[in-house]
């Protein structure tokens, strides 16, 4: 049987109901990506889609962003990283697990060579990850521009390029997290980076990402992503309904949104300035006041819900285990309860 890695994805009439982890915009077009390589495209404000003409691999595709209206890349499991320069109508593979490992490994033996405190204990990490083949999966991707970006994932692994995919360093020794907690996000706002992770933790970098600085929150479950507001405000959200706000950048803490213990999956500024929560049972969480308070929505999106962004027209385009599915403008507006 072809391994996942080698076997490209295929057309399915039912990729739309499928399960979808991410969907990004490419100028005017939606980009979604999803189980066993399912890339859907939708030129029409999410109304219709259409698989893509090519994606080399059937993984399990977890995150997409595009920088560019043209130029996007998309992670997931088994360490994948593609890369399209036509606004997601072809891919092509940039990375796999294996390689991932050895630039990990290269990056720790350099680190030991030098005498860096740790970097021995990474290079045998490193060693287990080769041994273990490329089965560690990406969970997020974000690119500043068509050159700069960065994937984060399981066990701690990130990377940055430079050169648009051409080249990958590993950012392991530049992240305070020797215990190897699985990061969910990563978020970039000019040269500031956020990564979100398990037992409530928050990476900064204020440089590019050549430092990292833990932000300590109050919170020790996980936090599947985290927003840069206004100013120093941030908004990481996660499981068991936890919506935390900082107003100074991770100095206090105050929890937001009404307390329900199911898992917050997704969050977004709208194009009117406010903020959405939603959770995987479907309920969208809206706040006017940058986060300070949430009110549920009347309107119920579909359950096992994995993320929302806005269509340019401010349709609200849901996506997750029961693949996409479209919220008209002005639903949002008349359900506040």
């Amino acid at each position: 049987m072809p391994d996942v890695l080698d076997l490209p994805a295929q057309q399915n009439t039912r990729a739309r109901q499928g399960l979808l982890l991410a969907v990004a915009q490419a100028g005017q077009r939606l980009v979604a990506v999803g189980e066993r390589g399912s890339v859907l495209l939708s030129d029409d404000a999410g109304h219709s889609w259409r698989q893509a003409k090519s994606v080399p691999v059937s993984v399990l595709l977890t995150d997409v962003d595009f920088p560019t209206p043209t130029q996007g890349w998309a992670v997931g499991h088994s360490g994948v990283v593609l890369h399209s320069t036509d606004a997601g109508e072809t891919w092509q593979r940039q990375l796999d697990g294996q390689e991932v490992a050895q630039v990990i490994l290269d990056d720790a033996r350099q680190r030991a060579d030098a005498g860096q405190e740790g970097a021995a204990a990474e290079v045998r990490s490193a060693g287990f990850l080769i041994s273990d083949g490329p089965d560690k999966p990406f969970l997020s991707v974000r690119f500043s521009d068509e050159q700069h970006g960065y994937v984060v994932g399981a066990y701690g692994i990130a990377l940055t390029t430079a050169d648009g995919g051409q080249s990958w360093q590993s950012l392991v020794g530049r992240i305070p997290n020797p215990r190897g907690k699985h990061l969910y996000q990563v978020q970039i706002n000019h040269q500031e980076l956020l990564i979100a992770g398990e037992q409530g933790v928050l990476f900064r970098s204020i440089d590019g990402g050549s430092h990292f600085s833990e932000i300590s929150t109050p919170y020790k479950g996980t936090f599947f992503g985290v927003l840069n507001l206004e100013g120093d405000t941030l908004l990481a959200y996660g499981l068991r309904g936890n919506a935390w706000r900082s107003p100074d950048h991770g100095a206090n803490w105050q929890r937001v949104a009404p307390e329900q213990s199911v898992t917050l999956t997704a969050a977004r500024r709208l194009h009117d300035g406010s903020l959405l929560l939603a959770d995987e049972s479907g309920r969208l969480l809206r706040s006017t006041d940058d986060g300070r308070s949430f009110v549920a929505l009347k309107t119920q999106a579909q359950a096992g819900l994995s993320g929302v962004v806005e269509s340019a027209e401010g349709a609200l385009i849901i996506f997750g285990a029961r693949g996409l599915s479209r919220i008209e403008p002005g639903t949002l507006v008349s359900g506040v309860q």
